[in-house]
């Protein structure tokens, strides 16, 4: 998986997409994780190709930073390919973090 992500950035590099598509709305980047991963709960905030994640999920307990954010990544590699979505910010959270640190994030 790693190295998937890794080469789909060098093509994207080498060969850079023409012409943009439209820019996607934060219920869709949500609808495409939340069908990709077993998330328990995700919210997203952004507008253009601005947006932020929060991705709840069990599947999170045990993986380091890095994996974490791969695993985001991967489902959405399309959308950042063709510039629908250019920045990405994320947090994920076990669902034990989240109850932890829920209110800290103002969700």
């Amino acid at each position: 998986m790693f190295l998937n992500v890794i080469d789909s950035f060098k093509i994207a590099v080498q060969f850079p997409i023409l012409q943009r598509k439209s820019y996607m709305t934060a219920c869709e980047v949500k609808a495409v994780l939340m069908k990709a991963l077993a998330l328990s709960e995700a919210y997203v905030r952004g507008e253009g190709s601005h947006f932020q994640v929060i991705a709840v999920s069990e599947q999170f307990a045990g993986m380091s930073r890095v994996k974490k954010q791969q695993t985001i990544y991967i489902p959405l590699m399309e959308y950042i390919l063709d510039n629908r979505i250019h920045a990405l910010s994320i947090k994920t959270y076990t669902p034990d973090e989240w109850q932890r640190n829920r209110k800290l994030n103002g969700v």
